[in-house]
């Protein structure tokens, strides 16, 4: 925002320096260039009316004095005739028989006189031919043809630009600074208000908001400060309620399990039952409660990346995929499926990836963790871990062969405490608190990854966790 602040009101101060500097430089330009016509006429005025003195007393020596001293203290040769081209005084090299001299004799002559009319600029270079007639009235009695330098005049409009565009320079540069100062003053405050919302969005405290600026935007900046203290207070309050919570569950829940344990001994063997199922219950219990522990703090660690964009982290994702498969085979064939390692390499190939080990890790076992539960006996289960195409994300995919899900279902699948009702292959349903792929989600986007759920061919459930890849350091 502030660049193109800065850029419209650079473009106006541009705009409006133009709209002075250039008449400036043209009123300067044609200025200089009247003074040059009109100080060239009068030096032709003179030598006209000498003219006119020598044609009635036939007497020309003065004129022809009064020319050579003119181009010996000038350096502007002239050129005079009488009414019948006949030179009376010639300098400097110029001739009345040179093609526009004779031209322009021949208009003053005709009584017409010549005096250059185009403006001189700075890059103005060579001569102007003035021409006029001697005489009184309409009778002629001579010419009088002078070629003028434009040199000293054109050095003078460069010194006279060179002034005016120094100003407008400086102008500029005023206009810049204050453009920089002018947007500073608006966009601050806006700047330091956006950091605060980002935070706050993110479940973090945010920064007070230094009121600043216009008074509409000092205005905003105080409102947003009381909003975000009663929101920081109600997320604050929220978070001490599941810390809270979590620890006056687990005491209970713990001491609940020690009595029931030592009551294991002394139940008669119609209770077998129903002790199995109150342990049953307990554990999904706990497994709940660890699961909504992990998800406040994946929720959390999310917000936090997403504002401070994190460290640059960086892992070998194949390596973790190994790991995974080498802790999960034992798992996976307990429960009657087989967990399978696919390489796109004979020999293994690092696979960069921008998050930590940890992070991957539990991400994989969540995916493994479902795929495992969900596929049911008999199921074939893939790992798979590479580069997309090019110098892309690195991608952990994870396939089975099981029931997979339709088309709802997939859509509702990273939704919390959802799970699907159908039945594995065995006719069990799988144990689970619908939090796991939430968990994954909040995990990959915490670093700018997120989870695809597909179909498989010809049948199952495809998962990829899509990760940005992490260049290598140094």
């Amino acid at each position: 925002m502030r660049t193109r602040v800065q850029a419209a009101l650079l473009l106006f101060a541009v705009i409006a320096v133009a709209a002075f500097a250039v008449p400036l430089l043209l009123f300067t330009a044609s200025d200089r260039t009247q003074q040059l016509v009109l100080a060239r006429s009068a030096d032709l005025d003179r030598f006209a009316s000498l003219m006119d003195q020598a044609a009635a007393t036939g007497d020309t020596s003065a004129v022809a004095a009064e020319a050579r001293r003119y181009t010996q203290l000038y350096g502007e040769p002239l050129v005079v005739t009488d009414t019948r081209r006949n030179p009376v005084v010639q300098t400097g090299g110029m001739r009345a028989g040179d093609p526009a001299v004779a031209r322009l004799l021949d208009a003053a002559l005709r009584n017409q006189t010549a005096h250059p009319s185009a403006a001189l600029r700075p890059w103005s270079r060579g001569h102007r031919m003035f021409a006029e007639p001697a005489g009184t009235g309409t009778r002629v009695s001579g010419a009088v043809v002078l070629r003028a330098s434009v040199g000293t005049a054109a050095q003078e409009i460069t010194r006279r630009w060179a002034a005016v565009l120094a100003g407008a320079a400086l102008v500029a540069v005023a206009c810049t600074v204050l453009a920089r100062v002018a947007t500073g003053w608006v966009v601050s405050p806006l700047r330091r208000l956006d950091r605060a919302v980002g935070q706050l969005a993110a479940g973090l405290p945010p920064e007070q908001t230094r009121a600043g600026g216009p008074p509409e935007l000092r205005q905003l900046a105080t409102g947003f400060n009381r909003m975000a203290r009663t929101v920081t207070a109600a997320l604050e309050q929220q978070r001490r309620l599941v810390a809270d919570t979590s620890h006056q569950m687990r005491n209970p829940m713990a001491a609940l399990r020690l009595r029931v344990d030592a009551l294991h001994p002394h139940l008669a063997p119609s209770g077998a039952r129903t002790y199995d199922g109150v342990t049953t219950e307990l554990d999904r219990l706990e497994t709940l409660l660890d699961d909504l522990l992990a998800l406040a703090a994946a929720e959390h660690r999310a917000g936090e990346l997403t504002v401070t964009g994190g460290p640059g982290v960086r892992c070998d994702a194949a390596a973790v995929a190994a790991d995974r498969h080498r802790l999960w085979e034992p798992v996976a064939e307990r429960a009657g499926s087989r967990l399978v390692l696919r390489t796109a390499h004979p020999v293994p190939v690092p696979v960069p990836a921008a998050c930590t080990e940890r992070e991957l890790a539990q991400i994989a076992d969540i995916l493994l963790d479902n795929a495992i539960k969900y596929a049911g006996e008999g199921a074939e289960i893939t790992l798979h871990c590479a580069l997309a195409a090019g110098p892309g994300p690195a991608v952990l995919t994870v396939t089975d062969d099981g029931p997979g899900l339709g088309t709802e279902e997939l859509a509702l699948a990273t939704t919390r405490f959802w799970r699907a009702g159908r039945r594995r292959r065995d006719g069990t349903v799988a144990a689970g608190t619908g939090l796991g792929l939430a968990i994954a989600e909040q995990l990959l986007a915490g670093r700018g990854g997120h989870l695809e759920l597909t179909p498989a061919e010809p049948r199952g459930l495809r998962v990829r966790a899509v990760l940005p890849g992490a260049t290598a350091p140094g």
